[in-house]
């Protein structure tokens, strides 16, 4: 029966505590505790939920998305290759034009909402999903000791308003056995873009990764300005510093075990090379060749014109934090249209333009997932012999233990 009557007193205490002052809470609180014996924080939670009493409850905000929109919002994200949210909901007004072909069920009002739906929204409802694609990321490049005092060091933030200035690094394809040749990524991505091509060699020797680094520069919709570079061997060399000599191309370093003075290549290694290619070792030329076809056509599409990156702005301290602010996630493609904006437009880029126009973003994922389904089935195939580790080398065996007699006669 007390329980009873509390329960009463409760329904009626809750009424007047929602309508109640500041003054007059305090003296319900005082009332309901002496009643119910309650310590004062229970009491003004339980005072604080809403009535049971439907006419009295609170409004609730319902769910502003459908299931079918996080659905297309999920397929979309699975389909770019799992951007972040900010750099999903820059590409979903892109994606959609096509999503009518690929996703089914998509109708005026879903599209609507998934136009509408934020990035916070899209963290959480993706957040149950995200923790399967973290993973580390490993290098395995050795300093390079020639020719330091003629490479300037650069190491304060980039101060560029033009394309050209570039960051470049290369990723090892050695999977878990590093001896012998394997593959390596010759990654570059502009720093003023977020532009960013990649192509692969066979080891990372001076005329390869010199080569390679020429036709990415043919490639580029924009003239390269300038490199900056980790001190690898593969770069500090005279035969890199002897090509951009020649070609009025601006060569800068790192400082060593500083990688953020290489910041934004370092994010790009993880992002167009790393998560499509993983750790799995690549040594036949038949490998390279095949990740060039990716990097040249099906990737480079990708990655440039249907993928939103953002950008700092600022980095301000204030005591002891550290805030940044970055722009919207944009295309590289929508930042190079802005900088020839009132300008007329350079047949690649123009060109570009039209390719994007006519290219199906769905169709574009789904080759690239074939093309990797390849390479990963021939990988599979390959009766490679096992490289193994040099044997270790056993120690001498050691001499007889002496008893302590024999050795005071030694010593004797």
């Amino acid at each position: 029966m007390a329980g009873e009557r509390l329960e009463k007193a409760l329904g009626m205490y809750q009424k007047r505590y929602v309508r109640a002052g500041r003054k007059e809470r305090s003296q319900l609180l005082d009332e309901f505790c002496g009643l119910s014996r309650y310590h004062r924080k229970h009491a003004i939670r339980l005072l604080s939920r809403p009535p049971e009493d439907p006419a009295e409850a609170c409004r609730r905000r319902g769910k502003s998305y459908s299931l079918a929109a996080l659905r297309i919002v999920e397929a979309v994200w699975e389909a770019a290759g799992y951007p972040w949210s900010a750099r999903l909901k820059a590409l979903l007004p892109l994606w959609m034009p096509w999503a009518l072909d690929h996703l089914g069920g998509l109708t005026p009002e879903i599209e609507r909402q998934v136009l509408a739906i934020s990035a916070r929204q899209i963290d959480r409802r993706l957040s149950g999903k995200k923790r399967r694609l973290r993973r580390r990321l490993y290098g395995r490049t050795k300093p390079g000791t020639l020719l330091r005092h003629q490479i300037p060091v650069k190491a304060g933030p980039w101060r560029v308003s033009e394309p050209g200035y570039t960051e470049i690094d290369t990723v090892s394809h050695s999977g878990p056995c590093a001896s012998g040749d394997f593959g390596h990524t010759l990654n570059l991505t502009d720093v003023h873009l977020g532009w960013c091509e990649s192509r692969a060699v066979l080891g990372k020797g001076e005329e390869a990764v010199a080569d390679a680094l020429e036709e990415i520069r043919r490639r580029l919709p924009f003239p390269l300005r300038g490199i900056d570079s980790d001190n690898g061997s593969e770069f500090i060399n005279y035969h890199l510093v002897a090509y951009c000599r020649e070609r009025d191309i601006q060569f800068t370093r790192g400082r060593p075990y500083q990688k953020n003075d290489n910041a934004r290549i370092e994010q790009k290694n993880w992002t167009h090379v790393r998560r499509i290619f993983g750790w799995d070792r690549r040594d036949t030329p038949e490998a390279i060749v095949a990740m060039n076809d990716l990097y040249r056509n099906e990737l480079s599409l990708m990655m440039n014109l249907f993928q939103p990156s953002v950008k700092l702005i600022e980095r301000r301290r204030v005591g002891s934090r550290l805030t940044r602010r970055y722009e919207p996630a944009r295309t590289p493609l929508d930042r190079l249209l802005d900088f020839h904006a009132g300008k007329p437009l350079p047949e690649p880029v123009a060109k570009l333009v039209a390719l994007r126009t006519s290219t199906d973003p769905f169709e574009l994922a789904r080759t690239i997932e074939r093309k990797l389904g390849r390479i990963e089935q021939a990988r599979s195939g390959l009766a490679v012999e096992p490289r193994l580790t040099p044997p270790r080398r056993t120690a001498a065996p050691l001499p007889p233990r002496r008893s302590r007699a024999a050795l005071d006669l030694c010593y004797a």
